[in-house]
C-alpha cells in the first residue's frame, strides 16, 4: 500500500470520526451514521490495499 493511499484512507476515518462524533453531540442519528459509514469504507479500502500488498509480494 502506497503512502498516499495510506494518508487517504486515515484521513477518511478521522473525518468519518468528527463525523460521528458530531452527529453524537447534536442528536443528529445521521450524522452520526454517516460518520461510522465511512470510518468503515475507510476501514475496508485499507483491508483491500493490504490484500493487494500481499499479492504483490
Amino acid at each position: 500500500m502506497g503512502l498516499d493511499d495510506k494518508i487517504s484512507n486515515a484521513a477518511e476515518k478521522a473525518a468519518g470520526k468528527v463525523k460521528e462524533a458530531t452527529g453524537r453531540a447534536s442528536d443528529d442519528d445521521r450524522l452520526e451514521a454517516e460518520g461510522k459509514a465511512d470510518q468503515s469504507k475507510a476501514d475496508l479500502k485499507s483491508a483491500g490495499e493490504k490484500v493487494k500488498d500481499a499479492f504483490k509480494g
